[in-house]
């Protein structure tokens, strides 16, 4: 660790993380203040794309750099840094939201097989989800099974878009272990690339909001060639260890 750090989690929450894959942080991430900072700037870009939930709302920091204050906030990396190390970069995030009555499925999938062969490695990729509208199980709130991000790569199905926000899904799979993370506004889970994790549908009257934050370990190489020419990254804190390039900060 960093002497500059104040890391959130203890040993005992990073063996847990390490074990299953997964941590819930059921306490409030930012300031009041802060948090409600964010929630505007999300109610923002839902307005600019209609209020549609599509890819448009994926890696908004990219359109809007307010969101670096709080993708590169000491908050957020003091909490990745126990699971990572203390030379983080900036991957990605995303603003993901379930509508009352009419959100989709999240059909069970691995993040790490939509980035497959843009880095090097993934087991050290975490993904911060924040809470922005309080997630219940009810709302159709994230759903993990522990323990797989230890099972590579797995196979894929098609399944029907027009219920699913995807329009694959992972074949066979056993959800009888399945973790539901509920959680209030202002409060986070942590999970790690490669976990099996999905949503069901959002049938209740209650909107559903999170904003992913999402980061690796410097060690791993960004494959250019493999990204869009427009996606970007950045060094969030620490040094670069496999000679990546990375945005100005």
């Amino acid at each position: 660790m960093s002497a500059q750090t104040n890391p959130l989690l203890s040993k005992e929450e990073v063996t847990f993380y390490e074990e299953n894959g997964y941590y819930l942080y059921k306490k409030p991430l930012f300031s009041q203040e802060k948090q409600q900072e964010l929630k505007q700037i999300f109610e923002e870009q839902w307005e600019l794309v209609g209020r549609k939930l599509n890819s448009e709302l994926d890696t908004p920091h990219f359109r809007d750099e307010r969101l670096l204050k709080f993708l590169l906030s000491d908050e957020v990396l003091d909490l990745v840094e126990p699971l990572l190390g203390p030379n983080i970069a900036l991957w990605s995030s995303h603003f993901i939201c379930k509508e009352p009555f009419i959100g989709k499925q999240t059909p069970w999938h691995e993040d790490s097989a939509y980035w497959n062969g843009r880095l090097s490695r993934f087991d050290k990729l975490v993904t911060v989800w924040l809470a922005i509208d309080r997630s219940s199980e009810e709302n159709g709130c994230m759903r993990v099974i522990p323990g797989t991000h230890n099972n590579g790569f797995s196979e894929y199905e098609a399944v029907d878009k027009d219920e699913n926000i995807f329009a694959t899904e992972i074949k066979k799979v056993d959800d009888s272990k399945t973790v539901y993370f509920e959680l209030e506004a202002g409060e986070c889970s942590l999970h790690d690339s490669r976990i099996m994790h999905g949503a069901k549908p959002n049938t209740s009257p209650y909107r559903r909001c999170g904003y992913t934050m999402r980061y690796f370990a410097t060690d791993a190489k960004y494959i250019e060639e493999k990204n869009s020419p427009d996606f970007k990254i950045w060094l969030a804190r620490g040094i670069d260890l496999a000679g990546n390039r990375y945005e100005n900060a």
